[in-house]
């Protein structure tokens, strides 16, 4: 299965900046962002805000990741993992 990776623009810390992120990861950042009732640009700048290391595309594809693996996993999230998806680690 080959995947199309598609460049857009967010604005970042009040700055333009492109990402390339292939469809799926495109398809989760706007899932999620529609969960939280906040913009694609609103989330990035959240995500960026939150990594530590690497640049902003690896850093969304990781955050996508942990968002659905989450939501995948039986039981309570980890702190750790809760930390990351930016919500309190106690699910009601």
């Amino acid at each position: 299965m080959k995947s199309h990776v598609a460049k857009r623009s967010v604005i970042v810390a009040g700055h333009k900046t492109s990402v390339s992120l292939e469809e799926a990861f495109w398809d989760g950042m706007k899932e999620i962002s529609r969960i939280r009732k906040m913009t694609l640009s609103d989330l990035a700048n959240e995500v960026n805000s939150n990594r530590h290391e690497g640049n902003l595309s690896s850093a969304i594809r990781l955050f996508v990741l942990s968002h659905f693996k989450s939501r995948a996993a039986p039981g309570p999230i980890s702190s750790e993992a809760a930390a990351e998806l930016g919500r309190s680690a106690n699910p009601a």
